[in-house]
């Protein structure tokens, strides 16, 4: 929020006469009470020269060029004498208007030099500011225009412009959306400074002898409270007051008319948003209700917005009038014509006017307080502050009537004892420091009766962030300064290191970071289209989604069941940017929801579930097991000295797996697969015993092409919490004795996997055979169309003795016997 010191100071000196402090005293202030101010306070640009007040004498439409231009005489007072020549092209005055002038001399912000110069064929001596030009605002909207009776021509605009002002931009957290208002603001530089502090959101004797308008308030729209207020009579050709201009400029609000400044002026300075209607256009009563779905409103913006049932409208015979707490509607909007006013002050629920405005992509300064929940008992005060302004502005009459419908919810108060902040803070506050500090802001503090050093704190309306003892004890601290907290550093307790779970996490991603593989943090979320997009039949398990009520983004709105769609969208953004030899991989949870998952009802949040509660609770989640996926595209081996790189293929991506596999001490077994997203023929299924724990292979070339993705790529996905937790390592038993090597070659049907065969042969070779290694497969016509051969390197060897030939002969039969009973080997003889 944009606030100037002066206004903040003006307000404090009502009760605190004379007071003032420097900018950076007052920056100081505010990050006592916690408050934090972005960048460095804003000081007015400064300008030298003559600046004066001028009244508009004449005005000469000049024709003829691309745009309208004005040549005009203006009484500068008896600096020149006489009327000043001016050329200007705003169109936002008329005559007899009193202008703030730049003559030549003058040097405006940024270095601009006023001087007489001939344009559009005339002499123009000077020049006619705007805000903009003058410094005070960025968007320009026209010249300023004064009041009559502001100053008198010729006179200094400088104590006008009070150019010694600066501006704070306050960082306003959503917890406290009371300080988005000079009440809550000044409230708190009062407690900075130990000042007093004189509440401005008071209430006046206007009258309520009957309703200034017929109001319905609908229940389900969650609505509080509406005041209205009716001013008639009000003179539609009057300019707001120099000082509300100036006062909305600095704040960041661009002045339209005294009907419509003044709404804004009262929502920054007691954070009530208000709005204006023009009675004449209003048909009927008034109702705060939900919107038809379908139903359409032009708001004050322009733009016809079509409603949604869940939209809180403003009502009247004619249908919608405005976006509750978002926006008006353009048909009653207050225009030059407008003669009778009704102010609406009302108090509508935050969540609505969030997701109103999250809706139609909509904020505005009052949606921005209403989300952060506005004070119920300020409505009033603010109506009837709003109505006696607008009055002294633009004349007219406030009527002795007044619309109050709703009620301010009572607040529940909170036993806290006396002693918890110092408890908390590890300081020994004086006696009454936690009474003294809640009374300033707001509460009503009384001792609970029938307990010692226990107080009875109600929070005020204007705070409903404070809503139990820990909240209460954070504004103490707060207030007395947290850096009066001494730091200490505590001692970390004892333990038992890490669980077995994160053992096994650790071995894992150290053993693919060795492995020459970068990690990622995949994302819990997942495309809702993804499988989709993969072909996944209806029936595949990984379709059973669990689904995010309020994501983050709506195109992912599932918990990821399989961490492939993540890396894939990884390797899509870094081939995008140029990297196309990626090894990359991930180790998260996915969300897997089967039978047993179901939704449960809220727990109660005023005590601790109980222990069937929690078991409830827990048996009611899907599971969440730790995955690990790599994928692998480009080169694997770059290009060098050494030669050609080799481009990553399968094989590499069973590696990693085994890699996997051997950080936990796990024996993993392969078997041939078909599940997308890869290929068929080459994807593998990774077996821990007969437990099908996860699969490797190449992608499908189809799925790459609809993903965008590199032509070749592969990947594996291994469930880490099906492996092994506890493993300790073997350490490598190395024999003096030398290795006796044997080949053998199989005949088998071309269906059996070589992996089977491989464990056969260790199986029966018992404890001689050292390593079996593929070298060869063989096709051809003599062996017949379903059968090819694998030839193995076999190496024996004893850790007590030096093997006989015999000896390992003897153990390669019994190996190739039980590759024989199990599968129908026979010793190739071709």
């Amino acid at each position: 929020m944009f606030v100037p010191q002066s206004w903040l100071t003006d307000t404090l000196d009502k009760c605190n006469p004379g007071w003032s402090v420097s900018t950076a005293d007052l920056d100081a202030g505010f990050v006592k009470v916690g408050f934090e101010i972005e960048g460095v306070p804003h000081p007015l640009p400064t300008i030298t020269g003559p600046l004066v007040v001028g009244q508009v004498m004449e005005i000469e439409e000049l024709e003829g060029f691309k745009k309208p231009i004005r040549f005009c005489h203006v009484d500068v007072g008896n600096e020149n004498g006489e009327l000043q020549e001016i050329i200007c092209g705003a169109r936002n005055f008329k005559l007899h208007d009193l202008v703030i002038v730049a003559l030549p001399g003058a040097v405006l912000p940024g270095g601009f030099e006023i001087s007489a110069r001939k344009t559009y064929s005339h002499m123009s001596c000077g020049m006619m500011c705007s805000a903009t030009e003058l410094g005070i605002e960025q968007d320009h909207s026209g010249i300023i225009t004064l009041r009559p009776g502001t100053a008198e021509p010729g006179s200094s605009a400088y104590p006008l412009l009070n150019l010694d002002d600066a501006v704070f931009e306050v960082n306003i957290t959503p917890d406290r959306g009371y300080a988005l208002s000079l009440r809550g603001l000044s409230r708190e530089i009062a407690i900075s400074f130990g000042l007093q502090y004189q509440e401005i959101a008071v209430e006046k004797d206007l009258g309520n002898k009957g309703e200034a308008w017929p109001v319905t308030i609908e229940p389900e729209t969650g609505t509080q409270r509406f005041v209205a207020r009716r001013v008639t009579g009000i003179d539609p050709q009057a300019v707001t007051p120099w000082w509300m201009q100036r006062r909305l400029l600095l704040a960041g609000v661009r002045p339209i008319s005294p009907a419509v400044d003044v709404t804004n002026y009262v929502m920054l300075e007691l954070g009530q948003p208000l709005h204006a209607y023009d009675i004449a256009k209003l048909q009927g009563d008034i109702t705060v209700r939900c919107a038809h779905e379908g139903e359409k409103l032009t708001t004050l913006d322009g733009v016809e917005r079509e409603l949604s049932s869940e939209d809180v409208v403003i009502a009247d015979g004619s249908g919608p009038v405005g976006l509750a707490g978002v926006m008006g509607g353009a048909a009653t909007e207050v225009g030059n014509t407008t003669t009778d006013v009704l102010f609406e002050a009302a108090n509508f629920d935050s969540l609505h006017i969030f997701r109103t405005g999250r809706r139609h992509k909509l904020s505005s300064e009052a949606s921005r307080r209403f989300e952060r929940k506005v004070d119920p008992a300020v409505c009033r005060a603010a109506a009837d502050r709003a109505a006696t302004l607008l009055v002294e502005i633009a004349g007219g009459t406030v009527e002795p009537l007044l619309t109050d419908a709703g009620e301010v919810p009572s607040v529940a108060p909170i036993l806290f004892p006396a002693h918890r902040p110092s408890d908390v803070a590890g300081v020994d506050y004086p006696e009454g420091t936690a009474r003294r500090r809640l009374e300033q802001i707001g509460c009503q503090v009384d001792n609970a009766p029938g307990e010692e050093g226990v107080l009875t704190v109600t929070p005020p309306t204007w705070r409903p962030d404070l809503q139990m003892r820990a909240d209460l004890v954070e504004e103490v601290l707060r207030l007395e300064g947290l850096e009066q907290i001494p730091v200490r550093l505590p001692q970390a307790p004892s333990g038992h290191g890490l669980t077995p779970e994160q053992r096994r996490r650790r071995m894992v991603n150290k053993a693919m970071a060795y492995a020459g593989y970068v990690e990622i943090l995949p994302t819990p979320f997942m495309s809702n289209t993804v499988f989709d997009e993969w072909g996944l039949p209806n029936d595949d398990p990984r379709r059973r989604v669990t689904k995010v009520l309020n994501p983050l983004d709506s195109d992912y709105g599932c918990l990821a069941t399989t961490l492939l769609p993540e890396m894939f969208d990884v390797v899509k953004r870094n081939v995008a940017r140029g990297q196309h030899d990626l090894g990359l991989y991930g180790v998260e949870e996915v969300c897997l929801p089967d039978e047993t998952t179901k939704p449960m009802a809220m727990l109660s949040t005023d005590k601790r579930p109980s222990d069937a509660e929690i078991v409830a609770l827990q048996s009611a989640l899907p599971k969440q097991p730790m995955h690990v996926a790599a994928v692998l595209t480009g080169l694997r081996d770059q290009t060098g000295p050494w030669g050609k790189g080799r481009p990553a293929d399968v094989w590499d991506i069973i590696e990693a797996v085994r890699q996997v596999g051997r950080a936990v001490g796990a024996e993993f077994r392969f078997e041939k697969a078909e599940l997308l997203p890869w290929h068929p023929g080459r994807c593998a299924a990774v077996y821990l015993g007969d437990e099908c724990v996860g699969y490797a292979g190449e992608i499908h070339p189809q799925i790459l092409d609809k993903c965008g993705l590199p032509a070749r790529m592969c990947a594996m996905e291994v469930n880490v919490s099906a492996l092994p937790t506890e493993y300790k390592g073997q350490s490598p038993v190395v024999s003096p004795y030398p290795p006796v090597y044997q080949d053998v070659a199989l005949v088998v049907a071309k269906d059996v996997p070589q992996a089977d065969i491989v464990a056969a042969l260790y199986e029966g070779g018992g404890d001689l055979l050292e390593s079996v290694k593929l070298f060869d497969i063989y096709e051809s016509e003599q062996l017949g169309d379903d059968k090819r051969s694998l030839a193995f390197a076999l190496s024996f060897r004893s850790t007590e003795r030096t093997l006989t030939e015999e000896e390992a002969s003897a153990a390669r039969d019994a190996a190739v016997a039980v590759a024989a009973e199990r599968f129908g080997a026979e010793l190739r003889s071709l």
